[in-house]
C-alpha cells in the first residue's frame, strides 16, 4: 500500500532523537576477562530475514535505489521505498515493496514518512540514503563557482547531504534503543576523491556525506548501528549522456559500472556479516580511481 507522506498525522519530534544506549552484550567487562576470546556479537549472514529497511530515491526503475531495494527484498528485508514523486508506487508494485511520496529536503515530511513507515511495516534497521540523483524536475546544476547562484548551490547541498541528514536523524534514535542498525549513505566519487570542473556544489555535498558518515559513525559505535558509505564511479543508466558513457568505457575495467553491482555492496554493508565495519567510505569505480595513467 502506498502514502503520500503529506498526509496530515501526528509527528515525533525528529529534532531529539532518543538517546538510550543499550550495554553491548557477549564482549569481556573488563581486564580480568581479556584472556577470554571474545564471542561474535551477531551471526555472519548476509539475511535480513523480518527486517524493515528503507532506501531513499528509488524512483527509478533501473537506479541504484531500485536495485538496493530489490536486494534487501532477496534477503529477506521487509522493505519501503520512497521518492518525490508517485511513480514510487509502480516501482513499489513491481519489487512487491511499500512505497511513500515524500520531500525528503522537507523536515516535517522526513518525520510524517517516519511514522508512516513504522505504522505500516515496524521501526527501521536499515536505512540506504540514496536519494539525491538529478531528475529531468530537479536537474543538476553544472555551473563554475563564479556564476553558481546561492539558490543553485543550495539545492545541490540539500538534495545530497540534507536528505541523508534529516533520514539518519529521524530514525537513529530507534535503531539506538533496539541495539542493531545499518546506514549506508550514498556518496561519489566526485568530491570524497577526485572532481570536475562546473561540479563543486555536487562534489562538496557528497564529500560532505562522507563526513557525515564518520561522524555518526563513531557517534552510533556504541549503541550497535553501523554507518558506512558507497561511493560510485560512472554508473551506466538510462539516464547516462553519451560523455559519461565514453568516460565509464575509459576505466581500467572498461566499462561503466551497474546499479547492481553498487546494490551489492551497499546490501553487503546493511548485513549482520559487516558488522566489524563502520565509518567507511567503499568506492565502487572499476579501479579508476587508483589509476595513476592510462593503460597503454
Amino acid at each position: 500500500m502506498a502514502i503520500d507522506a503529506r498526509g496530515g498525522r501526528s509527528r515525533r519530534d525528529v529534532s531529539r532523537p532518543g538517546t538510550v544506549r543499550r550495554p553491548r552484550g557477549g564482549f569481556p567487562a573488563g581486564p580480568a576477562d581479556q584472556d577470554q576470546p571474545a564471542p561474535l556479537a551477531e551471526p555472519v549472514t548476509m539475511r535480513l530475514d523480518g527486517r524493515v529497511a528503507l532506501v531513499t530515491g528509488a524512483g527509478s526503475p533501473d537506479g541504484i535505489g531500485y536495485a538496493t531495494a530489490r536486494r534487501l527484498t532477496d534477503l529477506g528485508a521487509r522493505v519501503a521505498i520512497v521518492s518525490t514523486t508517485r511513480r514510487i508506487h509502480e516501482r513499489a508494485g513491481e519489487l512487491g515493496v511499500t512505497g511513500f511520496v515524500a520531500d525528503l529536503t522537507d523536515e516535517a515530511e522526513v518525520g510524517a514518512l517516519a511514522d508512516a513507515v513504522a505504522e505500516q511495516l515496524g521501526d527501521v534497521e536499515v536505512l540506504v540514503n540514496n536519494a539525491g540523483l538529478a531528475s529531468r524536475a530537479s536537474p543538476e546544476v553544472l555551473r563554475p563557482v563564479a556564476q553558481l547562484s546561492y539558490d543553485e548551490w543550495r539545492g545541490e547541498i540539500d538534495r545530497n547531504l540534507t536528505t541523508a541528514f534529516l533520514c539518519s536523524r529521524a530514525f537513529i534514535g530507534g535503531m539506538a534503543e533496539r541495539g542493531w542498525g545499518r546506514i549506508v549513505n550514498l556518496a561519489a566519487t566526485a568530491g570524497p576523491v577526485n572532481a570536475l570542473p562546473t561540479e563543486a556544489a555536487y562534489a562538496a555535498a557528497k564529500a560532505g556525506v562522507v563526513g557525515l558518515t564518520r561522524a555518526l559513525a563513531m557517534e552510533m559505535i556504541a549503541d550497535g548501528v553501523t554507518v558506512n558509505a558507497v561511493a560510485p564511479g560512472t554508473i551506466y543508466t538510462a539516464a547516462s549522456t553519451a560523455a559519461e558513457i565514453k568516460q565509464g568505457l575509459g576505466t581500467p575495467v572498461g566499462r561503466p559500472g551497474t546499479p547492481d553491482e553498487v546494490a551489492a555492496a551497499i546490501a553487503f554493508l546493511c548485513s549482520p556479516a559487516a558488522s566489524y565495519i563502520t565509518g567507511q567510505m567503499l568506492v565502487v569505480d572499476g579501479g579508476n580511481s587508483v589509476r595513476e595513467a592510462e593503460f597503454r
